[in-house]
């Protein structure tokens, strides 16, 4: 079977054609797939998602894709998770009963009460460390949320960066070769694409070096 340089995941659960097309921008031939052994295959992984945690795990759960997502995450993979599929990364949510995939410890819980929910629109991102996948994006920069939950990690060491919105909330995560993103890149114009991009030549460089610097 061919080896993708990288997959997108479809589950029913994301606009997989706007995540394909941003990366097609950018220079990759991405395979839009819910096949389990070519997410297997695959180089490198884009998880993205909109709606609820409990249907998003249960239609991965139908189409026998939980394995081998925690698989080539586990194994050092390069993964880019999309707003859902930032969600999806840890223990539990507030909206669904059930578990996600567990990967990284925390809750996903829902915007505070006096703000307007869903949270859309632009807005700036704080970046707390370096990583390859912001290379060249100013500090507070905008992109685009569509979101009424935001994920709230254990760990503090796995958040990346932050916004604000009626409070403080982890809008990337980044651990290993593991990369999440509240926001929507591939809405974002000039600087998601630059995110995409630059994912992309984080995995090329993960396949030469073969492997990353760790697994989760």
């Amino acid at each position: 079977m061919t080896s993708h340089e990288v997959a997108v995941v479809d589950y029913g659960a994301g606009n997989v054609r706007s995540v394909a097309k941003a990366l097609e921008y950018v220079g990759s031939v991405p395979v839009v797939t819910s096949d389990p052994e070519v997410i297997r295959q695959a180089r490198s992984l884009i998880l993205p998602g909109q709606g609820a945690c409990g249907s998003a795990m249960k239609a991965l759960e139908q189409r026998n894709l939980i394995e081998p997502i925690l698989s080539a995450v586990r194994t050092g993979v390069p993964f880019f998770g999309v707003c859902l599929g930032l969600h999806l990364l840890f223990d539990t949510s507030e909206e669904s009963n059930g578990p996600c995939l567990g990967l990284l410890p925390g809750k996903v819980r829902r915007l505070p009460a006096d703000v307007k929910v869903p949270h859309m629109g632009w807005n700036t991102v704080s970046f707390l460390k370096d990583h390859p996948v912001f290379e060249g994006i100013p500090q507070n920069t905008h992109f685009y949320f569509v979101h009424s939950y935001y994920s709230d990690p254990t760990e503090s060491c796995s958040v990346l960066g932050v916004t604000s919105y009626g409070t403080e909330f982890c809008s990337v995560v980044a651990r290993g070769s593991m990369v999440a993103t509240q926001f929507h890149p591939e809405k974002s114009g000039k600087w998601g694409l630059r995110i995409y991009a630059n994912f992309l030549n984080m995995a090329r460089d993960c396949v030469v070096q073969r492997g990353c610097s760790e697994a989760v």
